[in-house]
């Protein structure tokens, strides 16, 4: 007597390796539904922006075609999870539903379909998978998280427990059941076509993953603590939008960074700064499990209250890289057309938009969540967060980036910029980093002068600091 089919259904985890839940499903004996959701609707889900779509499309080609070369079919629908999910059972007679985990507001939804689906007899199973480890799995103290970066980093080395790693499956036996044509969803962008540059940059999908973890551990490691902030060279392992996609595990960068210590490709200083940084996506699925409405408030709530700028015009320029700031220029420039900005960079720009423009940074954080291709609820707001200064760990106030030291420091020779700023690249590197010096007619003037953008926002944020205090002593 056959067994009932079972729905492994697929959301941040488009990977065969290391995914427990469809470990668990295929050595379960039953045929598999293998399903993808697009779930553009539900109350809780966030809509993926323009990039992150096309990202999708071609993941979801590369898994599919992983899936068919072992016996199976992916089977795509559209529409709100929990619908789908229950039309799905009905159609196939499925009589278990197994997920990875999530820990965003979507956890939420995940719960109301377990318990909806275990009351009409449906088994759920969610396993753990996009983490090294979950958020709830660690606190400082009872009922409450962490909120300083090191103290999380030291408590996640010494409880973390490394899975060990799954094969993917030998076979995949497919239950029937109609599928969308991927096409239909429209998630490779038309009229216009802007994909270009992310086709020149990226190969989404899981064996370009694993390939790119490989070529990192083996050239990119050595030096990493030392390189990791020059977005002039090849400094980072731009592994992230295949961690956002699950398209690689966070275990298996781990064991592969730990491993190249121990056949000597890399030393213990460039490891563990690398480790430390791969860590800081725990911490901000641990500040989101924590906080929900951290990706539209600020995580200290009073930032909400600062007199906001809303300068439509500056903010433009900052999108499209015409602010005449070069190395601000430079990364949205890169971001509008690969889809990803180096992390020093994205700091800079983040910077200036909260700091020397006084805007919020939901704005900027929206814009990243529309153009980056490794755009995560839990980082970008976490991390426009830590620039503004209202988030947990977060950079004082009063510390804002200076563009032109940080172009010096970082880009010395200005190569990143003459990359990404065409109109700027006969100028010498000793002047390519001050706005202040560069009177060309085809590029722009400074939308703001950066004394005094910094001195307008250091006024603000004490007001805050003042307005905050004299609250408290009249409470």
């Amino acid at each position: 007597m056959s067994l009932p089919p079972t729905i492994v259904w697929f959301r941040d985890d488009l990977r065969l390796h290391d995914n427990p839940a469809l470990d668990a499903a295929a050595h379960s004996g039953a045929p598999l539904v293998l399903l993808y959701i697009l779930d553009d609707q539900t109350d809780g889900v966030r809509p993926l922006g323009g990039a992150a779509r096309w990202w999708l499309d071609k993941s979801l080609r590369s898994l599919g075609g992983a899936v068919a070369d072992l016996g199976g079919t992916l089977t795509l629908r559209r529409g709100p999870s929990a619908e789908v999910l229950a039309d799905l059972v009905t159609e196939v007679g499925a009589d278990r539903i197994v997920w990875n985990r999530r820990y965003s507001g979507a956890r939420l939804v995940d719960q109301s379909i377990k318990t909806d689906m275990q009351a009409k007899g449906v088994r759920c199973d969610s396993f753990h998978a996009a983490t090294l480890i979950e958020p709830f799995a660690m606190s400082p103290a009872p009922g409450g998280g962490y909120k300083v970066y090191f103290p999380f980093w030291r408590a996640l080395k010494a409880q973390a427990v490394d899975p060990g790693p799954l094969p993917p499956p030998d076979r995949l036996f497919s239950a029937a059941a109609r599928s969308d044509v991927l096409k239909g969803w429209g998630l490779h962008p038309s009229a216009p076509d802007w994909s270009a540059g992310l086709h020149q940059s990226w190969t989404p999908g899981e064996p370009a993953a694993r390939e790119r973890l490989s070529a990192f551990v083996a050239t990119g490691l050595k030096g990493y603590s030392d390189e990791r902030n020059r977005p002039d060279i090849e400094s980072t392992s731009r592994l992230s939008p295949y961690l956002r996609w699950g398209e690689v595990s966070p275990w298996a960068v781990w064991r592969s960074a730990r491993a190249a210590v121990e056949s000597g490709v890399a030393n213990e200083r460039d490891v563990e700064k690398f480790l430390s940084e791969l860590a800081w996506r725990d911490f901000s699925q641990h500040l989101l499990f924590h906080d929900p409405e951290m990706t539209r408030r600020s995580w200290k709530r009073q930032f909400d209250d600062i007199a906001w700028r809303s300068p439509e015009a500056e903010i433009e320029a900052w999108r499209r890289g015409r602010t005449g700031v070069p190395i601000v220029d430079a990364g949205m420039r890169e971001l509008w057309t690969t889809g990803w900005m180096h992390n020093r960079v994205r700091m800079i720009a983040a910077s200036f938009l909260t700091k020397h423009l006084l805007v919020h940074w939901s704005v900027g954080e929206n814009w990243f969540w529309d153009t980056l291709v490794d755009a995560d609820e839990a980082n970008n707001a976490a991390s426009w967060q830590w620039v503004a200064g209202s988030g947990a760990d977060a950079a004082p106030y009063f510390r804002i980036f200076n563009p032109s030291l940080q172009g010096e420091r970082f880009d010395p020779d200005a190569v990143y910029v003459r990359r990404w700023v065409s109109e700027l690249r006969d100028l010498p590197a000793k002047t390519i980093h001050d706005p202040a010096t560069i009177l060309l007619g085809d590029y722009p003037s400074p939308i703001v002068d950066l004394a005094h953008g910094r001195q307008r926002a250091l006024a603000a944020f004490a007001k805050l600091k003042t307005d905050r205090a004299s609250l408290e002593g009249s409470a």
